[in-house]
């Protein structure tokens, strides 16, 4: 809203926004609307976590919400931006995981191969047999340890950075947890994001390698690493200069065609119109390694007169590619422009 990303006026390819009231009916706000956009992950209430590895079924959102998504239900002809489940995968790192396993599948040509780290998900810390499953898994310390809730829940943030079995033992990681391989990427890590057919990126400062993480005053007290992931990373405070020269072998490393394959194919193996993932560039073999994957990111690391229209063209190119699919022969609108409502 800020950036002026929904104008009530037309924009440049013929779309208005129009903000819905969730304190008023839903129906007669949609009447005449042509596309619905949201951001469902911003309206959950809670997510019920369970040792199951599905639980789209106990996510509870806001009232506002529950009314949208029956009503989208109720309306197929709705044109949905994107539909409420098409969003669940990015809500659940563990189906994130298994899904990046396709990568390998994916026929790229390149020097360098694209794929996610390695993961193991856990219960309990306490599990007797927990060393020989990080074994099994080839998760060697230290380990990155996430909740398996991905977004719309406070604790889903909550993450530590752990460096030996000891330091398993009570961890205050919310459970259940995935724990993944800790890729050297010398501090450098890329933003993608996807807009429709188009793909940007953005280059950002990011946690140093595990022999430096070694060093900091956390890791010397012999604990794990705690940190909230959108508040602030552990850094090297001390070495930032020379942890900001590596970096930039990293970004020569970029390949920038195989990193926009994997996005055209997580476009398509998701059906997400606007999403973002982060990638880092192991050191020692170059791999390109997805670390997290998330839906309707903030886009900040791009400029506006370049996102801004882009975010536009997505919209209207999601909304022709839906209304092709239902009827080949129908006019894209019988409007000079089209409506695009946001709760």
């Amino acid at each position: 809203m800020e950036r002026g990303a929904f104008p009530s006026h037309p924009t440049q390819n013929g779309l208005i926004f129009l903000p819905l009231n969730f304190e008023l009916p839903i129906s007669s706000q949609l009447q005449q609307v042509d596309v619905l956009l949201h951001k469902a992950t911003d309206e959950i209430v809670d997510v019920k976590m369970s040792s199951s590895s599905e639980f789209v079924d106990k996510i509870e959102y806001t009232k506002g919400m529950q009314d949208l998504q029956r009503y989208t239900e109720s309306h197929p002809e709705c044109c949905v931006i994107d539909p409420f489940p098409n969003i669940y995968p990015v809500l659940d790192r563990l189906r994130i995981q298994q899904i990046l396993f396709g990568l390998e599948n994916l026929c790229i040509k390149s020097c360098y191969r694209i794929r996610g780290p390695r993961f193991l998900k856990v219960n309990s810390f306490e599990e007797p047999n927990l060393e020989h499953r990080l074994f099994e898994a080839k998760l060697s310390f230290p380990n990155i340890v996430k909740p398996q809730v991905a977004c719309g829940v406070a604790v889903a943030h909550s993450m530590a950075i752990v460096f030996n079995m000891e330091q398993y033992k009570g961890l205050n990681v919310p459970l259940p947890a995935v724990v993944q391989e800790y890729v050297d990427h010398s501090s450098c890590l890329f933003k993608f994001y996807v807009l429709g057919e188009k793909v940007f990126y953005a280059i950002k400062k990011s946690t140093p390698n595990a022999a430096t993480l070694m060093g900091l005053p956390e890791a010397c007290d012999l604990k794990p690493i705690l940190f909230d992931s959108l508040k602030s990373l552990p850094i090297d405070k001390k070495n930032q200069q020379v942890e900001d020269g590596v970096s930039s072998a990293g970004i020569q490393q970029l390949d920038l065609e195989l990193v926009t394959d994997a996005a055209n194919w997580l476009r398509s193996v998701l059906n997400l119109t606007i999403f973002g993932f982060d990638v880092v560039i192991q050191e020692a073999t170059g791999d390109h390694v997805i670390v997290d994957l998330n839906y309707l990111p903030s886009f900040k690391e791009v400029p506006d007169d370049v996102a801004i229209p882009a975010f536009w063209e997505a919209i209207k190119w999601r909304f022709k590619s839906e209304r092709g699919q239902r009827n080949s022969s129908l006019a894209l609108s019988s409007a000079d422009s089209n409506i695009v409502s946001f709760p």
